[in-house]
């Protein structure tokens, strides 16, 4: 089992900057790629950023690529999405995601922007 808890979410103001931070426990971290997603009430959830186990590739949906950045540490069991100049829209909940074979959750943290 994986457990994931996110955090650093929060409200901003349109322009603004937020981390958010994801930490996992229950198995060896720098064996599973590391996503993070997004929902919107009455959506589907959708894919954001993914890093590999190394962090040493990234990829993003189009519409983030060059305002959000996905990272990891692997010796704190913890990846990040930073993300820059903020518009409403990316008001959301994003959540945390783990690859090993099955994919594992967390339950999400509200970012709220505000104009």
């Amino acid at each position: 089992q994986v457990q994931l808890v996110e955090s650093g979410g929060g409200l901003v103001q349109a322009g603004g900057s937020l981390r958010l931070s994801c930490a996992a426990s229950g198995r060896t971290f720098s064996n599973y790629n590391m996503g993070w997603f997004r929902q919107a009430p009455g959506q589907e959830r959708e894919f954001v950023a993914r890093i590999s186990r190394s962090g040493g590739s990234t990829n993003y949906v189009d519409s983030v690529k060059g305002r959000f950045t996905i990272s990891r540490d692997n010796a704190k069991n913890t990846v990040y999405l930073q993300s820059h100049s903020l518009k409403t829209e990316h008001t959301t909940v994003y959540y945390c995601a783990a690859n090993l074979a099955r994919v594992y959750w967390g339950r999400g943290t509200q970012v709220t922007v505000s104009s």
